[in-house]
């Protein structure tokens, strides 16, 4: 009885061992072949650490100042020069210098505004008028809004307005046709076309009267453009503009010819 219950179990072990045989067998043959090579390990690029800020002590809010940009600077103006003269904007190519009389007894840049506006002007014309003791001094020179904004002339009108477009209008207060400047009127016109031609470089013949422009009368009979010429690049010659020196306050507006 025991051989029988024996030889069943010895066959069911022996199917087993020869099944597990079978199975490792075909398990070991599935893995691939052994490596000894040693593991190869990715290389990383350590992160550098940031320096360490010092402790600096926290430093004090301060308030905001306003960038304020340097004034525009005026160049100061030659001996006994007033600041007037001296236009704040860019100037001009100006080569000629083209004198003038009002034809009126009586006037001042004031009066010769209102008269050129009533012509339908924009303003006065000229550049400087130069008083006769009627409605301004006897020599006084009036600056005029024209020069302070150098502005094109409405003073020599030509078919190629040229003598506006580059040439500064002096007008003396009078009829010369019948009168002579008087000699305050003379210094100042000799004194300020002496400053123009230094400053501006115009030459003696670039020193004309209207008449040298176009077909008039204007500045009249008794006055000398010859003689003009000779005074002004005389004074011109002297150095007399070459020093700076601000003008007193009183000189800022007029020019009387005391002054000098």
């Amino acid at each position: 009885m025991t051989k029988r219950i024996l030889f069943p179990l010895v066959s069911l072990s022996s199917l087993l061992c020869m099944v597990g045989c079978q199975s490792a067998s075909t398990m070991t043959a599935a893995y691939p072949a052994p490596s000894f090579d040693a593991p190869r390990m990715a290389q990383q690029t350590a992160t550098p650490l940031a320096p360490a800020m010092p402790n600096y002590p926290r430093l004090p809010v301060l308030p905001r100042v306003a960038v304020v940009p340097p004034a525009k600077q005026v160049a100061p103006p030659m001996a006994g020069i007033p600041l007037a003269w001296i236009p704040p904007v860019a100037p001009r190519p100006w080569k000629w210098i083209v004198v003038h009389h009002s034809d009126t007894t009586t006037g001042g840049a004031a009066a010769f505004d209102k008269m050129h506006r009533a012509k339908g002007w924009d303003e006065l014309g000229y550049d400087f008028v130069i008083g006769n003791g009627s409605d301004t001094g006897d020599g006084q020179i009036e600056v005029g809004p024209r020069w302070t904004k150098q502005k094109i002339g409405a003073h020599a009108k030509t078919a190629d307005n040229r003598f506006n477009e580059y040439g500064i209008g002096i007008c003396m207060v009078g009829n010369f046709m019948v009168e002579r400047p008087t000699p305050n009127q003379m210094k100042s016109l000799d004194k300020l076309i002496a400053y123009l031609m230094v400053t501006y470089h115009i030459t003696p013949d670039n020193i004309l009267g209207h008449r040298d422009t176009k077909p008039t009368d204007c500045p009249g009979q008794y006055v000398s453009l010859p003689l003009i010429r000779r005074q002004a690049s005389a004074l011109a010659g002297m150095g007399l503009f070459q020093e700076p020196k601000i003008s007193a306050s009183a000189e800022l507006l007029t020019d009387a010819p005391g002054s000098n």
